[in-house]
């Protein structure tokens, strides 16, 4: 129940003051008595603020366009003047949507704190509060202080009424803090009054008693006396908290004069049963009896029956506390009949009588059952507490073991995933996935495989003249560049044994121009060890290198069940070893087979028969250069070697 927004429209229209008797209709729960001023005003701001004919009037209007609606001033208006909830929250949220859709950051803001007034009218507090949020950043957004200040009490009402008392206490004093930068107004004095309720309904009557005091100054300063009625009417309920019984009674007298002048019976009535409350609470029966027997007489003078039925419960409790069953159930009795009255029931008298039997046998009942209540009471709370308390030993548990699992499970993933990434480096991706999900590697034949190997000429000589770090770091700086270059060509590095590098294009998987794939890794591999004889003068050693290429079949698969590792067998990989260790410094030889797969791409030297171990008279190749110059750039490698 917002007090602000009420008390804005209130601004301009004192003699509206008069309608409050029709319109103060609420009975609130007893807990929350002293939201009364916000209460009426609230019931006042929807009779006065609100024009249904005008709004019905707007509508015509916005729907009879045939274009696409965008007047933002009507929707505003529309909401403004609507009743009904849904209504307030359907045109809002048009106004939003066609003021985002024209960057109008004011009108949006307007239809988000309106949508916020629909919402918590329908009772949906959840999203009423993310609606005033929405109000309150685009209030910052274009800097309007009032609108920072409205919305903050907007969320500071939102959480009262939820029952969030820290959370209404902070918004309630940023939006006081805004508004006292300006001049003492009925709005700042409302955000005052609405804080000082909150702490009053929670019990701090300090708290309450500053903020009411100082609502009260500004209501006197500014001449609202509804203002003043209400808030020296909390004053009164905080004074008697306090045990300031004089001063409580002072109070609540010049708050009840205020509302006879106002011609406010009916607030008066209520209130009056609202102090009975009050004083009841605080075992003052005398006082109680007095606040609840004037508070009859008023209504029965007045007429309303929604008092006097209050006021006939109030009277039945009273007269139960203090022992006097046979009066209690006569008031309760009076009490059934004046609410069944008002509900405007069929046969009042004779319904009411029935009910009238029903509930007193069964307050009756309850009387009966009271003692022996209170003696079961004590035992049912110490099976409760030990039931709580064993429960929560059990949540404790189980949250334990659940972290205990969840740490188990990283760890194990970490490894997993630690094994698996150390297995494809070891292996190729499709073999490493083979191994772990059968635990073996089938072993495969490849019919096209290219295989190429190459070895540093003078290694034993660098290896006797140059500490092991060098020769290692000479090793590593020439291996490591020749990774890069067969993986830039798509082909799989088999194994380096000393100073020899063995790789091969067409394992593990099928692959078209093996050959010549791997012919531009072997040129770009001589370029890069040509290249690093000029460049790298600091290295350790600067090797030559042969390299030698043979093309057929062969298998391929992983040996050993410990320190895996892939490997190819076959007469191709015999001659493309024989290939290497027949070549010459700088040279790459290939053999017959390979020069049959390439001899169009690359020019090639023949080089004649040449005596191989084991295999006779064997013909072999010199590679050149590559034929087609376009293919030069494309793959940056050499057209010719020196």
């Amino acid at each position: 129940m917002l007090l602000l927004r009420i008390l804005n429209a209130l601004l301009n229209a004192k003699e509206a003051i008069n309608l409050l008797e029709t319109i103060y209709l609420l009975k609130m729960r007893r807990q929350h008595y002293f939201l009364v001023l916000t209460t009426v005003l609230f019931c006042y701001w929807h009779s006065f603020a609100q024009n249904p004919e005008l709004s019905d009037s707007l509508k015509s209007i916005y729907y009879s366009k045939s274009e696409n609606q965008t007047d933002l001033e009507v929707l505003l208006k529309i909401a403004n003047n609507e009743a009904d909830p849904d209504s307030i929250s359907k045109y809002s949220i048009l106004l939003i949507t066609s003021s985002k859709a024209l960057g109008d950051d004011e009108k949006t803001y307007a239809g988000y704190r309106n949508l916020g007034n629909g919402l918590r009218l329908k009772g949906d507090l959840k999203e009423a509060l993310k609606a005033y949020f929405k109000s309150l950043d685009y209030a910052n957004k274009i800097n309007d202080k009032k609108g920072i200040a409205y919305s903050n009490i907007e969320i500071g009402n939102v959480y009262s009424m939820s029952g969030n008392t820290a959370n209404a206490d902070l918004y309630y004093n940023k939006g006081i803090d805004e508004l006292r930068k300006g001049e003492d107004s009925i709005p700042l004095g409302s955000a005052l009054f609405n804080a000082g309720d909150e702490y009053l309904r929670i019990g701090n009557l300090d708290k309450a008693e500053v903020f009411t005091k100082e609502a009260d100054l500004i209501f006197e300063k500014v001449d609202f006396p509804l203002g003043r009625a209400y808030s020296l009417g909390n004053l009164g309920r905080i004074n008697a908290g306090l045990g300031n019984d004089d001063l409580a009674e002072e109070n609540l007298n010049t708050a009840i004069a205020l509302l006879e002048e106002l011609n406010a019976h009916n607030a008066i009535a209520e209130f009056l049963v609202s102090l009975s409350d009050v004083y009841s609470e605080l075992g003052d029966t005398e006082k109680a009896f007095q606040y609840a027997s004037r508070s009859l007489e008023i209504s029965r003078k007045y007429g309303f029956k929604n008092y006097i039925a209050a006021a006939y419960s109030k009277l039945s409790e009273l007269y139960e506390q203090i022992g006097y069953t046979a009066k209690s159930f006569q008031y309760y009795k009076d009490y059934i009949m004046y609410r069944d009255s008002v509900r405007n029931l069929e046969s009042v008298s004779e319904m009411a009588d029935l009910r009238t039997n029903f509930e007193i046998s069964q307050k009756q009942t309850e009387v009966d059952l009271l003692s022996q209540q209170k003696k079961n009471q004590q035992n049912i709370v110490i099976g409760v507490l030990v039931a709580l308390f064993l429960l929560m030993l059990l949540v404790f548990g189980l949250y334990r073991r659940n972290i205990f699992i969840r740490r188990t499970n990283l760890i194990i993933e970490k490894e997993k995933n630690r094994s698996e990434h150390l297995l494809r480096n070891i292996l190729p991706e499709g073999t490493a996935l083979e191994l772990m999900e059968t635990g073996k590697v089938q072993a495969k034949k490849f019919e096209e495989v290219s295989v190429l190997f190459t070895d540093f000429e003078g290694f034993t000589q660098y290896s006797e003249s140059l500490s092991p770090e060098e020769l290692v770091e000479s090793v590593d700086f020439y291996f490591s560049k020749f990774d890069k270059i067969i993986e830039k060509h798509g082909l799989e590095k088999i194994k380096t044994i000393g100073d020899s590098y063995m790789c091969a294009a067409g394992v593990p998987f099928p692959m078209e121009n093996h050959a010549i794939k791997i012919m531009y890794a072997a040129l770009e591999i001589l370029e890069f060890v040509k290249e690093s004889k000029k460049k790298n003068q600091a290295l350790g050693a600067h090797f030559e290198i042969r390299i030698g290429i043979n093309s057929g079949s062969l298998i391929a698969g992983v040996v050993g069940t410990k320190k895996f590792a892939y490997d190819i067998w076959g007469d191709t990989v015999n001659m493309a070893s024989r290939m290497e260790s027949s070549s010459e410094s700088g040279k790459i030889n290939i053999s017959e087979d390979t020069f049959q797969l390439i001899k169009d791409s690359f020019s090639c030297k023949e080089r004649g028969k040449i005596e191989v171990k084991n295999k006779g008279m064997v013909p072999m190749y010199f590679v050149e250069s590559v034929k087609d110059l376009s293919t030069k750039s494309t793959n940056g490698v050499p057209t010719a070697m020196s």
